[in-house]
């Protein structure tokens, strides 16, 4: 027997075409009683509707608005590489991406960009920014509108986002905790750890899984408060000058963000033996792995986020249920001694 058709759910269910097609689509017009016989008729022939052809049909297209941070980050524009790189797998998908770099630390810039934003003329918005009040607002706006929005590598409460893409950011700070117990072994040192702003769920995220692993399985280890460098190169230096000179005894660095240059550059000011963890692997944290200024880098494959962010939003907009394990970004652990 072949692939049921909507010839059969019309014949099982007792219906026209026209009418198969309005419930298909979800138009007005039908009476439930005729959308439930339609329905029971698809669940009993087993129809499985092929969206990319229904959609060839319509000539719809997918228009996805990527919003990026701003300034100089290594693994965002590794996230934009990956985008060039969708919009020629995805073609054939009728899907249109484009890409905005928007002031993320200036939350009402962000929600300045959000606000001018027509949701008629998208069909989905994935965005990478810290929370905020102004952000939460402007995002809230565009859901009620109907458009599908999607929190990408931070996560943002429930009622700005559909669907988080991004790693289990209290469990990449449990493994990071975990990593630095070990590595460290006896030695009594604290652990700093540093981060661009704490307001960003996924540093908030990571400090917590941080905590609990290390309170409960290595309770010695010393852990000091974090110290936020808010994308000024600058200003980390002085913060990394002022921990170092009260506390010159730092056995290890955590960084619970991707920036990661103005770090290793003002470590490099306090010369000596210490394990310092980072996230995102980048043309930088790779050669900091090769050359021993760094121990470990916890990752997440920018490639998956970025293809997982837009099957999430095809999903939302055809009504479908997304398949939960092949949208799970995976925490990464790599090390110079396995360095893809």
């Amino acid at each position: 027997m072949g692939r049921p058709t909507v010839h059969d759910i019309a014949r099982t269910a007792g219906v026209s075409l026209a009418t198969v097609d309005r419930v298909l689509n979800a138009r007005p017009g039908v009476r439930a009683q005729t959308v439930a016989r339609v329905e029971a008729a698809i669940r009993d022939i087993g129809y499985v509707r092929d969206i990319g052809a229904a959609n060839l049909a319509r000539r719809r297209l997918y228009r996805f608005l990527f919003l990026l941070p701003d300034g100089d980050s290594r693994f965002v524009d590794g996230i934009a590489a990956d985008l060039d790189e969708a919009r020629r797998i995805f073609v054939g998908d009728r899907v249109q991406i484009a890409v905005q770099r928007v002031p993320v630390r200036d939350p009402h810039a962000l929600a300045a960009a959000l606000a001018a934003l027509d949701p008629g003329d998208l069909a989905g918005l994935a965005v990478m920014a810290p929370q905020s009040p102004e952000l939460r607002d402007a995002a809230a706006r565009l859901r009620r509108a109907g458009l599908p929005v999607v929190a990408l590598v931070s996560d943002q409460p429930a009622e700005v986002r559909d669907h988080f893409v991004g790693i289990d950011n209290d469990a990449a700070g449990r493994t990071a905790a975990r990593l630095m117990g070990r590595f460290l072994g006896h030695d009594t040192g604290p652990v700093l750890l540093v981060t661009s702003s704490i307001r960003a769920r996924d540093s908030l995220e990571r400090r917590f899984g941080f905590d609990s692993l290390r309170a409960a399985d290595f309770p010695a280890l010393e852990v000091l408060p974090t110290l936020e460098a808010h994308d000024d190169p600058a200003r980390m230096v002085r913060i990394i000058d002022t921990a170092f000179a009260a506390r010159p005894d730092i056995a290890g660095v955590y960084s619970l963000s991707s920036g990661n240059g103005a770090l290793l550059g003002a470590l490099a000011r306090h010369p000596g033996r210490r394990v310092v963890i980072a996230h995102e692997l980048t043309p930088l944290t790779r050669g900091a792995l090769l050359d021993g200024r760094l121990d470990a880098v916890i990752t997440q494959d920018t490639g998956h986020l970025v293809r997982s962010a837009i099957r999430v939003l095809q999903a939302r907009c055809d009504g479908r249920d997304i398949v939960a394990s092949q949208e799970r970004i995976r925490i990464e652990i790599i090390l110079r001694e396995n360095l893809p």
